[in-house]
């Protein structure tokens, strides 16, 4: 590891105590210590306002045709103190990154131009409370399919008719799947729809033409001109100046940049539209965004229905060996066009949202048979590569001709507001990055991909075999038949490999580290098992399935990888019926309807599942601590004994560090694991075994490697020893896996006393303080009434094995201090991490744990079901 500059490559400025480098692949602190930043996506909730989830039909096209909807509230309610329990809950998982989910319709919605600084002022103060906690932030432009109006979320509403859409059509063309009206507006059952089905919305006429306007209008639509500008550089001058007035904000509250938000990533998963296509009159089978579900209708069929004309298209499904054609479906429109009806707009110029269109734009008509691309009335594709080739006769390539050039115009507007700024990266899923010259790049950049077990994401289970889906994507293989992988070791070193290539793509852009921007799996398997949903509920409370399939991805972006990451998602309204409120998709880590009971607790399934973690009250020591049922032979139905709590706005709801931890969780052994977040040279290999509790740590340092603590603002060290580096490396230790028999039965004292933090003084409350560990910094005072951020050496059970050096435990935190080489090769260390005493496991309670129920006056007569 190169020592890290005194002063920024971007500015030239001093580097304060708390500046993250990005240097020789790795994030760095200004001690030079590599750093490996892991968290979770707050919020998938974002992509729409408080109360307004895809399903919600009532008020939904009134919504954005007026403008009028707030996102204020999200993704955290500042007012009534749930927010402090969130945040907490997050930095007890050990989470040191969030990446910020914000869209353009939140700043924007109200019409072009007019921005929602109400929203903007909301998001600087939840950004505050993040910084509380100690988190690093970047900010996420989030899309998917365009818009909320479109299938997904992101853009404002207007932007339809700007492009000179009719949205309200989308349904009856199938130009776009819409939740809240599938499978049609007059009979809408949103809970059948199929799961991912939204993304098919990727190869439909909506987000091809949305796409191919935004990013390349210019080239393939010279005559869609609107107040005077091609449609190309009016969406993108609009989304660029909102996401700037968000970065001023941000910027102008003089206490967030680089210290919580770290950067801005790019626009999400991006999507080429058209661009490219050989062939309208099939669809490529390059074409790696669109799934193969439902009704599948070619390019040129999307364009005949988008006027209206019925077409009988293929119909797919998708089953466990992938998709299979499903014979046809006959989509009839009734005449109902995409296009907007040319009395909308009265003399060309919108009455509502003000824009002139020029005269060479007609309404009412595809502007692609407009261009000259197809016939109308004969239905016929006159120019079938009409998007393989630029005006000047050379092939398209959208990377470089369209995506990079709005890359490179995005960063240079924040870095205007953000001069600081680690640029984020994030080409199209599965696609390398092109290279960008470092008068964009500045030293400061970060490759930000994506990376989900898609097998198991649109087949909702764990299945015994799996494939190399980037492999073949690369041409890693001749046929389909080697990219298979058998059985549970297979394909978890299929999955290393694969994020072990995206980690390889980061070379493009030079020494720069990657963040797996996204990751994760879908909660609602195997028809909702775990929720109780099947088998007489049988299974209800049993993620071990979940945990597997997490585990196999978490474990990815472990070995040789050493990833950084961003698990998608934490949602605070994520429920069982809807999942994370958007398009069905179920992804939360937590979710509130899987909170436990207040008055009783029971671990319903088996060591391998997670969902009914308990408290125990054994004596603290090395004895194997069991975690068990109340009474297993009463009835299984939570419902008939005690409901569930309705919010989780007040630490009083639990009893310890550990019961906060994993109540409401969903395969939290899986999502919360020890990874080291500091690192004295660059971490080699982490491995961690679930099963084991077992975690071993390979670190490579060299002479060059040694940190500096007066460069994060810290005295100078005092240990005796000559060659011991000035700082340790730290690893968070979960409590989850580690827990000592103390953490797990002691009642937190003041815990009783605690009540909901908002805006109220809290009597008997205990208080932390959040030290920033990458910068030494001692930040603001916040609510801790369960101990969860305490020192005790005690709060974990650990056995630990180094092979050089000394160590320290600090609550949740290890520190491992070695030896750093004054010169020649160089060195490997070991540190191996078990629980004392072995796994926590499921068994029967002692009869002190039935004691610890009789002293609060719990009731063992019944039982409750924990979900």
């Amino acid at each position: 590891m190169p020592r890290v500059p005194s002063t920024s490559p971007a500015t030239g400025l001093p580097t304060a105590a708390h500046f993250i480098h990005t240097a020789d692949a790795h994030f760095v602190d200004n001690a030079g210590r590599s750093v490996i930043l892991r968290g979770i996506n707050l919020s998938g909730s974002n992509k729409a306002p408080v109360d307004a989830q895809s399903q919600q039909l009532e008020g939904f096209w009134e919504a954005g045709e007026t403008g009028e909807e707030s996102y204020v509230g999200r993704p955290l309610n500042l007012e009534d103190g749930s927010a402090d329990v969130h945040l907490s809950r997050l930095k007890g998982w050990g989470y040191n990154m969030l990446r910020y989910v914000v869209t353009w319709e939140a700043l924007e919605h109200a019409g072009p131009g007019k921005y929602d600084y109400e929203f903007m002022d909301y998001t600087v103060q939840v950004l505050r409370k993040c910084k509380e906690y100690g988190f690093r932030v970047y900010m996420d432009p989030h899309q998917d399919i365009w818009s909320r109006f479109s299938g997904g979320s992101g853009a404002p509403y207007w932007t339809l008719p700007a492009c000179g859409i009719n949205p309200r059509n989308f349904t009856a063309t199938q130009a776009a799947i819409l939740h809240s009206e599938y499978p049609t507006p007059a009979e809408a059952s949103p809970e059948e729809l199929p799961a991912m089905i939204w993304s098919t919305n990727y190869g439909r006429l909506a987000s091809h033409t949305l796409f191919t306007l935004f990013f390349a209008g210019r080239e393939f639509s010279p005559n869609c001109v609107i107040d005077g500008q091609n449609i190309q550089d009016y969406l993108q001058s609009h989304f660029i100046a909102a996401f700037a007035q968000l970065a001023d904000r941000i910027r102008d509250a003089g206490d967030l940049l680089d210290e919580c938000v770290i950067g801005w990533d790019s626009i999400n998963e991006p999507y080429e539209g058209f661009c490219g296509y050989p062939d309208l009159n099939a669809v490529p089978e390059k074409q790696t965004s669109t799934l193969k579900k439902g009704t599948f209708p070619t390019p040129a069929q999307s364009l005949r229905l988008g006027m209206g004309q019925a077409q009988t298209v293929d119909n797919w499904k998708f089953g466990s060996m992938g998709p299979k054609r499903d014979g046809t479906v006959t989509i009839d429109p009734m005449g109902r066009k995409m296009w907007m009806d040319p009395e909308d707009e009265p003399e060309g110029m919108h009455p509502k949202w003000g824009w002139r269109r020029d005269a060479s734009w007609r309404l009412g008509e595809c502007i692609w048979a407009q261009h000259g691309v197809w016939d109308v009335e004969s239905g016929a594709v006159l120019i079938p590569d009409y998007f393989r080739y630029r005006a000047d006769g050379q092939e398209v390539l959208f990377i470089e001709d369209f995506w990079r050039p709005h890359w490179q115009a995005f960063g240079v507007r924040m870095r205007q507001s953000h001069p600081e700024a680690i640029l984020f990266v994030a080409p199209p899923v599965f696609v390398p990055p092109p290279e960008i010259g470092e008068d964009y790049l500045k030293g400061r950049c970060c490759y930000s991909t994506h990376y989900y077990d898609g097998l198991t994401l649109v087949t909702r289970h764990w299945n015994w075999f799996n494939a190399d889906a980037l492999g073949l994507l690369r041409g890693k293989y001749s046929s389909t038949l080697p990219a298979v992988k058998i059985g549970e070791r297979a394909i978890r070193k299929s999955l290393q490999e694969q994020l072990g290539y995206l980690k390889e793509d980061a070379k493009i852009l030079g020494a720069y580290p990657t963040i797996i921007g996204e990751i994760g799996i879908p909660y609602d398997m195997d028809g909702k098992k775990a929720y109780g949903w099947t088998d007489g509920g049988k299974y209800k409370g049993d993620f071990s399935s979940q945990q597997k399939a997490f585990d196999a991805s978490m474990n990815a972006a472990d070995g040789p990888n050493a990833l950084n990451y961003t698990i998608w998602t934490y949602c605070p309204d994520n429920s069982h019926a809807w999942g994370d409120g958007w398009n069905m998709e179920d992804l939360s880590v937590w979710s509130p309807d899987d909170l436990r009971p207040t008055t009783r607790y029971r671990m319903h399934a088996s060591d391998k599942s997670t969902a009914g973690l308990l408290k125990s009250h054994s004596a603290s020591g090395g004895s194997n601590l069991s975690l068990s049922t109340i009474a297993p032979e009463s009835s299984t139905d939570d419902e008939t004994v005690v409901p569930k709590r309705s919010s989780s706005h007040a630490f009083s709801d639990w009893d310890s560090a550990f019961d906060f931890l994993t109540d409401g969780t969903r395969a939290v052994k899986a999502f919360c694991r020890p990874f080291p977040t500091a690192v004295v040279g660059i971490p080699v290999d982490i491995q961690f075994d679930i099963s084991k509790a077992q975690f071993k740590l390979t670190v490579r340092v060299q002479p060059e490697d040694a940190p500096k603590r007066e460069r994060l603002g810290l005295p100078p060290a005092t240990s005796p020893i000559f060659d011991e580096a000035e700082l340790p490396t730290e690893i968070y230790v979960p409590l989850v896996h580690y827990a000592s028999n103390k953490a797990l039965s002691h009642h937190q004292p003041g815990a009783s006393q605690a009540t909901s933090f908002g805006t109220h003084s809290v009597a008997g409350s205990h208080m932390s303080k959040s030290i920033d560990s990458l910068s030494g910094s001692t930040r603001t005072l916040y609510p801790d009434p369960l101990g969860l951020f305490s020192k005790d050496s005690d709060l974990l059970s650990l056995s630990v094995d180094v092979s050089e050096g000394r160590y320290t435990i600090e609550g949740q935190t290890l520190k491992w201090w070695y030896p750093v080489p004054s010169s020649g090769p160089a060195r490997e260390y070991t540190i191996t991490i078990r629980r004392s005493g072995g796994v926590i496991k499921t068994a029967d309670l002692s009869s002190q744990r039935r004691s610890l129920w009789a002293k609060v006056g719990s009731c063992l007569s019944g039982c409750c079901t924990i979900m």
